[in-house]
């Protein structure tokens, strides 16, 4: 064979290889989501697994998620870190969400609000309209960060305007209770400033 037709040959094998791959991993996260779904945890639990040790950041948060709250298999909250971690740190914004939530609260981790504020401000950036609830309330009461009632409402007015959020509406209006109209004002500009750069 010449190294030409070989190398060819070769590639066409890895592809499909791949897409095989690719296609069982799509299958396997699809029966997992089903069953999940169903409430049927074990079967979820049994279908994500592989792909979370293969490396799938999703599957690794829903693997986090399901330790942190005990489904289908007893609530472990160092596990879930272990998970959230690895997600996290593929930048899934859920997962860095969820990691700033452990470090906050200190489930399964020592507390660092340092390291939450951190967690928070990376899945914020992505658009996770929880995550910029927490860094709102972080800039609110000043742990991890000194206490800035400008940017905690900056956050919590973006996490209002593009998750539709309730609680953010309801953080939003309580911190504006303490503000002056100038520090409202620079907040809403810096909302505005930060939409335009995102939603680009």
């Amino acid at each position: 064979m010449n190294p030409s037709r070989f190398f060819k040959t070769l590639c066409l094998i890895s592809c499909i290889f791949f897409l095989g791959m690719f296609q069982g991993a799509e299958a396997g996260y699809k029966e997992g989501l089903e069953a999940y779904g169903r409430k049927d945890y074990v079967t979820a639990l049994k279908e994500w697994k592989p792909l979370a040790e293969q490396g799938d950041a999703i599957a690794q948060f829903n693997l986090g998620l399901m330790y942190r709250k005990g489904q289908g298999v007893p609530r472990y909250y160092k596990e879930a870190v272990k998970w959230y971690r690895k997600a996290a740190e593929q930048g899934n914004a859920e997962g860095q969400y969820s990691l700033g939530g452990m470090y906050e609260f200190g489930w399964g981790i020592f507390k660092d609000y340092k390291k939450a504020v951190g967690w928070y401000r990376k899945a914020s950036e992505q658009g996770n309209a929880k995550a910029q609830i927490g860094l709102g309330g972080m800039y609110r009461r000043g742990f991890g960060v000194p206490k800035d009632y400008v940017q905690a409402h900056m956050w919590f007015n973006i996490s209002a305007v593009r998750g539709k959020n309730k609680w953010a509406e309801f953080w939003r209006y309580s911190v504006e209770k303490k503000m002056t109209p100038s520090q409202v004002s620079e907040a809403q500009r810096l909302a505005r400033k930060w939409m335009r750069k995102h939603l680009q």
